[in-house]
């Protein structure tokens, strides 16, 4: 009886819900469009959230921009003082020589001194002299050099040449140095502001684009420092890692995509590649630190030893992204070519390596862009060195961008503020250019199937 009673009362319930599921829905009635009502209302909440979220990704990003940008676009640009420089033969050539390794040797910066004498006749202490002396930049002197190495014709006549300034002339010239604060306060005195203001006066300063900061290398002068020494350094180091990663990279991700056996091994091997492409980047210096320096005994400091180092910090992103970028061509192609008679290797390298090389491309890319920007690893192989000499090949002593926007950023000298953010618009600038580079590779020999 018991059982009986169940069967009908789960009948009973099966006719309600069939006589509620053929109940024709009523749209308008109030549940249904409260319902709808809250669904529209919550994806219009989630919309808000992503447009919010761009938002503060861009005024981040804006922020950024504009805190770099007003503190290193100064930096493009150099003081410059007008002095009347008498090119005194009995300094240059006493003799008349006319050699150039006499000329060479001549005492240039006594010649500026001279001038800054004869321009400011009134300053006679020492230590006014040698207040007086950092109107110009201690740099000066090289320039004068080569002037006169060009054109020897020089000696023996007076000349008006605008020549570089020191750098705390430069920050008061930009604003960075206040006048009207107390003199205790500022790092020229009263009378320094003085000449200043009397050369302004005359019109003998003025700014100029510094084309030195360009072709020059790193200096304990902030007005002649430049990056093009860590622009090469950066160059050699980026062709060593390219040279090394890209092709172990792509060969290993053919070999796991398309050859190797689907076993323990392998599944263990892809997975500690994913996991490496997550290490901290300080490890794989301190793996290029025990190995490359101690073990082998490279070279310290060179960019051999940083493209090393770098690849293997690289070798993981390649590997993952061409392996993603061979997956994505269809196994159609694979079939037609072997269907063909293709060989397995002649598939790989005749159909599927060229149709997956766009993204293969813009992976590398992308991995380069990383190594760029990349400074701890470099910190851990020495290449944080103080280097003046722009290095003519992989094995010469060379820093890096990141690494001499970090020794700058260390530096007391508030002309240094300027080159640091400087030097961060330059390293910007080509990591946007190699993401740009990347776009147009993908967008240009993209296949679509």
């Amino acid at each position: 009886m018991t059982d009986m009673a169940s069967l009908m009362e789960d009948r009973a319930a099966a006719k309600v819900i069939s006589d509620n599921l053929r109940k024709p829905v009523d749209w308008d009635s109030p549940k249904i469009t409260r319902n709808i009502k809250k669904r529209y209302a919550a994806e219009r909440r989630f919309k808000s959230y992503g447009l919010v979220a761009i938002c503060l990704a861009l005024l981040a990003l804006c922020t950024l921009a504009l805190s770099i940008g007003s503190k290193g676009y100064s930096a493009f640009y150099q003081t410059y003082v007008q002095l009347e420089v008498t090119f005194d033969p009995a300094v240059i050539d006493p003799e008349r020589t006319g050699d150039p390794d006499v000329i060479g040797r001549a005492n240039f910066d006594g010649l500026i001194k001279q001038a800054l004498r004869d321009r400011f006749p009134d300053v006679t202490s020492r230590s006014d002299k040698r207040d007086l002396y950092g109107i110009v930049s201690g740099g000066a002197s090289y320039d004068l050099r080569e002037r006169v190495l060009e054109n020897p014709s020089l000696i023996g006549q007076t000349r008006t040449i605008w020549l570089i300034s020191g750098d705390d002339f430069d920050m008061l010239n930009k604003g960075y140095i206040d006048p009207t604060v107390d003199e205790g306060d500022r790092r020229l005195n009263d009378k320094e502001v003085a000449w200043y203001n009397e050369l302004v006066a005359d019109g003998a300063v003025e700014k100029q684009f510094h084309t030195r900061f360009f072709t020059s290398g790193d200096s304990r002068e902030p007005e002649l420092a430049g990056i093009w020494g860590a622009a090469v350094g950066s160059f050699y180091t980026l062709l060593v890692t390219l040279a090394l990663s890209f092709p172990i990279g792509v060969l290993a991700a053919i070999y796991l995509e398309e050859f190797a056996p689907k076993n323990r091994f392998t599944q263990i091997v892809e997975v500690n590649i994913n996991n490496l492409a997550a290490v901290p980047s300080i490890v794989f210096g301190l793996l290029g630190l025990e190995v490359y320096l101690n073990v082998m005994h490279l070279p310290r400091s060179a960019p051999v030893v940083g493209g090393l180092t770098l690849a293997l910090m690289t070798l993981p992103t390649i590997i993952i992204a061409s392996r993603a970028a061979i997956k994505a061509v269809p196994p159609s192609i694979r079939q037609a070519a072997l269907g063909l008679g293709a060989s397995p290797v002649q598939t790989v390298t005749h159909h599927v390596l060229p149709l997956a090389m766009p993204g293969i491309l813009t992976g590398t890319i992308i991995g380069m862009a990383q190594a760029l920007g990349e400074t701890a690893p470099l910190l851990m192989i020495g290449m944080v060195a103080f280097i003046v000499d722009i290095p003519g090949g992989a094995l010469d002593p060379a820093t890096v961008l990141p690494v001499q926007i970090y020794l700058w950023a260390d530096s007391p000298e508030r002309a240094f503020v300027e080159k640091t953010s400087a030097a961060i618009m330059v390293l910007l600038a080509f990591l946007v250019l190699m993401n740009g580079l990347a776009v147009y590779l993908r967008k240009k020999f993209e296949r679509k199937w």
